[in-house]
């Protein structure tokens, strides 16, 4: 699995690996860097970047930190990990372990969303979709509402405006959930072959 960075960030690749690791690369005066590190024991399976803005910086009358370069990975270890960039030490630092699924965590996906919540939807072959959220006023906690299914979960995908998740899963269907005025997600529509 690859993914590229927003193009805030540059020119900048990650490949998840069955082998456990993230390797970044990155195109900078005209030259190829790379660095690769350990993110799962059993496998990286999936890998999403954040936008580049934090949740809520266009509806905030205080600027935030300015641009970001994060990620988050699924893995065989049936965990989610979100992964930040530390310019000093031009190396990527895990800083949430997100737990709840009870096997492989197949696909993740981060809402392109910078409103005042970030979301993280993560799809596994346990059969549900967590979609997992962090309000901009408290950016380092994560919260999760469980979705659950009646087969294996493969993909997960949002909207471009962030508010409509995709999921896909074993019995060739695809399913569109929004979230409610109460904050709750409810199926929108069911989409079969």
């Amino acid at each position: 699995m690859v993914s590229w960075a927003p193009h805030e960030s540059g020119c900048v690749l990650a490949c998840a690996s069955s082998d456990g690791h993230v390797s970044a690369l990155e195109f900078r005066d005209n030259n190829w860097t790379h660095q690769s590190f350990h993110a799962h024991g059993m496998g990286v399976n999936s890998i999403s970047w954040a936008p580049a803005a934090f949740a809520g910086s266009l509806i905030s009358s205080n600027p935030g930190p300015g641009q970001q370069r994060r990620f988050v990975t699924g893995g065989s270890d049936n965990l989610v990990k979100i992964w930040e960039y530390n310019a000093e030490s031009k190396s990527y630092n895990l800083t949430q372990t997100l737990e709840g699924h009870s096997d492989w965590v197949r696909d993740v996906a981060w809402s392109p969303s910078i409103l005042s919540k970030s979301y993280i939807a993560s799809a596994a072959q346990d059969k549900s979709v967590r979609i997992w959220t962090s309000d901009a006023s408290n950016p380092g906690q994560w919260s999760s509402q469980t979705l659950e299914f009646d087969t294996v979960l493969w993909r997960v995908s949002w909207s471009l405006s962030g508010n409509i998740l995709a999921v896909s899963g074993g019995d060739n269907k695809v399913s569109l959930w929004k979230e409610n005025l109460k904050g709750e997600w409810e199926k929108v529509k069911d989409i079969e072959e």
